[in-house]
């Protein structure tokens, strides 16, 4: 049998499951379907993800709120909507993606809608001026690593990574590494 001769239903299932993009259907902030892009980047099984709330895939119950407050303002006058944010991993990782969205009930935007995340491994929240070797150090303070793991990580020295944290910490605003995680997670 050639893919040209298989019926409409089995090329959408084949379109939206093999999609390379992470694609997700919820309701009312639920998890109906995933597609394999999502188990990859998420590291969670579809049978363990389908049916449980989207909670599970963000940093801390704030996040889940903060985000969902505003999705919900904005979804209110428009179908579609795109930020940038942390979200978490089965294995408690941290990463930073771009969730892009569309309600497909306007009159009650998370009745039902459809997602789409995309990792983006080499940025942190645009509303911080680092650079690019203080981001990657934003990312592994983010997942709880010391100075001399992330200095062993990064091929640099504890020092170097302790200075590089000095200088996200000023920037930021900050005073310690538990604020600087705050502001990180919950600015996005």
């Amino acid at each position: 049998m050639s893919y040209h001769d298989l019926p409409d239903e089995a090329l959408n299932l084949t379109g939206f499951m093999d999609a390379p993009t992470a694609i997700m259907v919820t309701s009312n902030r639920t998890i109906l379907r995933v597609n394999t892009e999502i188990e990859l980047l998420f590291g969670w099984n579809r049978v363990d993800l389908e049916g449980q709330t989207t909670r599970l895939l963000y940093p801390s119950s704030i996040d889940f709120e903060k985000i969902g407050s505003r999705w919900s303002r904005w979804l209110q006058n428009r179908p579609r909507y795109e930020d940038e944010r942390f979200m978490q991993r089965k294995n408690g990782e941290i990463i930073w993606v771009r969730a892009r969205a569309r309600t497909l009930s306007p009159g009650d935007p998370f009745q039902l809608m459809v997602w789409t995340f995309e990792h983006l491994k080499d940025r942190v929240p645009s509303s911080s001026a680092l650079t690019p070797k203080e981001r990657e150090v934003a990312r592994h303070i983010v997942n709880g690593h010391t100075s001399k793991e992330i200095g062993q990580a990064m091929g640099i020295s504890p020092r170097t990574v302790e200075v590089h944290r000095a200088s996200i910490m000023r920037k930021l605003g900050v005073h310690n590494a538990a604020e600087l995680v705050t502001r990180m997670i919950i600015a996005s």
